[in-house]
């Protein structure tokens, strides 16, 4: 059975509800004899994953045929433990992820970071991951891996609902409608399922542009 890996941060991970990330949604979108195993943890960067021993199961368990998606960026742009430079040692630590799985038989797959959902107005969004991005798409242009374009997929997306509708993708809780938020919370990163969905969908469609990536999904997306 061919395994789909994901490693990334909160947007990605399984997480709790209401909050989802896009990883949880994958198995919806892998075509039948697939799995997928969601290693991604709310909160980490492409350092700390690894120095915490995260990545340690995923890449003993990574096997020839299998796919690794790599998201990283939210918490590496932290200026704490986490962090590491957009020039220097991000796209170190992706290469490493990637260096793995190529070790093991296995195709790597960069994804760069899903925009946050800061509108300026109705139709403005700001950009949010400064240079990270661009050295995803560098790296993988370099070294020959597939890239799927998250931020620049997510950005459209979130420009053709418009402010309203996209916030419908995020976690918003109304004062005492959940115990965690007894003021509420109106969420610009973390999605709920349906936006778990969407952006699974995007990177979904992303990867069927790869022909070594369209095999592991489903024919219709």
């Amino acid at each position: 059975m061919a395994t789909i890996w994901i490693i990334g941060d909160s947007t990605v991970d399984n997480n709790t509800p209401p909050f989802r990330g896009w990883g949880w949604a994958m198995p919806a979108f892998v075509r039948e004899g697939v799995e997928v195993r969601n290693h991604a943890l709310s909160g980490r960067s492409s350092r700390s994953f690894r120095a915490e021993g995260l990545f340690e199961p995923v890449e003993k368990g990574m096997a020839p045929g299998d796919l690794l998606l790599i998201q990283f960026g939210h918490n590496d742009e932290k200026e704490d433990e986490r962090h590491t430079d957009p020039e220097t040692t991000y796209p170190e630590y992706l290469w490493q992820y990637c260096q793995a799985a190529l070790d093991r038989g296995a195709q790597p797959v960069l994804i760069t970071s899903c925009e946050r959902r800061f509108f300026t107005g109705d139709k403005g969004l700001l950009y949010t991951h400064g240079e990270y991005p661009r050295a995803v798409r560098v790296l993988a242009g370099e070294k020959g891996i597939p890239l799927c374009d998250l931020l620049k997929d997510s950005r459209a997306l979130y420009l053709s609902l418009g402010q309203e509708e996209t916030a419908k993708l995020f976690v918003r809780l109304a004062p005492g409608e959940h115990p965690d938020y007894p003021e509420g919370h109106d969420d610009k990163t973390h999605f709920n399922a349906d936006g778990a969905r969407e952006l699974c969908r995007l990177v979904a469609r992303e990867m069927k542009a790869w022909p070594e990536l369209a095999g592991f999904l489903k024919e219709e997306i």
